[in-house]
């Protein structure tokens, strides 16, 4: 993540600017809130990213002196929440838990979307890094990554995977890892997030997948799948026996499915800033730092807007590539 904070935004600055609504000024931060502001998630209760959204909403409220209202929006892969937010008055009064998938693989699975992320919302602050872990039923019969490579090629084409659908970075991760080692593996996609296919994974009615850590941690901790390898490019101090991606030679796989705050096209550059120093400040807490490891998910921020910014579109490239190279489409 450090490599994140020292993103050199700069040349964006000006771009960046353009999207704040002018003639705001610092009287108009100064009066704000005076209302309860919502905070939209495009997921349903329980996954990692109403996760993010709850665990920074008190301290948020505390700071701004008005309660933070968590809306979760689910459908269409978090596609109908992007939308909700991104056409909401840009007063302040309307902010977006976004992730990953709804930033920056959405737009290049549903060619149809009818808003543009980069374009329809201004980034306030990414809030959390959550790594993810590749897990197998508990009866597979690999212990390991090479085992399990092995497995797959002397059985190419039957060895199932599950994800939450074509737009989910497990899917993207999945796609890079049978690049990477020329496994060919047939996709079961779940509807309703992570949830139902770790499930399936537990249940043994798929094999394995890439998943976000809060989803498997407890199946983790309880031993009820096998969990070889996490995409952190350190090993988690909370999971300290299982090896990364990275170490054991799989370098394009450090990957997280990260969480960010953002605000509709047009809000005040002063609000944007009031959001982003509460947002930071709520995150450099010690206790909030230790519920969210404890979960999975390492607590971040960004220096800037424009360093979240330049973050986002870094990202939406590297997965777009992927996407194209893999031929993903819609499920």
């Amino acid at each position: 993540m450090a490599s994140r904070q020292r993103i050199i935004a700069a040349a964006l600055g000006g771009g960046l600017f353009l999207l704040f609504g002018a003639g705001a000024s610092a009287q108009d931060a100064g009066n704000y809130p005076n209302k309860p502001v919502m905070m939209i998630v495009p997921f349903a209760p329980g996954g990692a990213s109403d996760f993010v959204a709850r665990i920074i909403q008190p301290g948020v409220s505390q700071i701004l002196g008005q309660q933070i209202v968590v809306d979760n929006r689910p459908s269409a892969a978090g596609i109908v929440g992007t939308e909700v937010a991104a056409r909401a008055a840009p007063d302040g009064y309307t902010t977006f838990l976004g992730n990953i998938g709804t930033l920056s693989i959405n737009p290049g699975v549903y060619s149809t979307m009818r808003i543009k992320p980069d374009k329809d919302l201004i980034p306030v602050s990414i809030c959390a890094d959550t790594p993810s872990v590749l897990i197998t039923r508990l009866d597979f019969p690999a212990n390991t990554v090479g085992e399990l490579i092995a497995y797959v090629k002397a059985n190419q084409g039957k060895v199932t995977f599950a994800t939450p659908g074509s737009s989910t970075l497990n899917r993207l991760e999945m796609e890079v890892f049978k690049k990477d080692a020329g496994l060919d593996m047939v996709h079961v996609p779940y509807k309703g997030g992570a949830g139902p296919a770790v499930l399936g994974v537990f249940g043994g009615h798929v094999d394995l997948m890439f998943t976000t850590m809060p989803s498997a941690m407890e199946f983790v901790k309880d031993k009820k799948v096998k969990a070889l390898a996490v995409t952190t490019k350190e090993r988690m101090v909370d999971l300290p026996d299982i090896p990364t991606m990275y170490e054991l030679g799989w370098k394009n796989l450090v990957t997280s499915s990260w969480q960010g705050v953002l605000v509709p096209t047009g809000t005040p550059r002063p609000i944007v800033d009031k959001l982003h120093a509460a947002i930071v400040k709520v995150l450099a807490e010690p206790e909030i730092q230790a519920r969210m490891r404890r979960s999975g998910v390492i607590a971040v921020s960004s220096k800037s807007p424009e360093d979240f910014k330049a973050y986002m579109d870094a990202e939406t490239a590297k997965w777009t590539k992927v996407i194209e190279e893999g031929g993903v489409r819609a499920d």
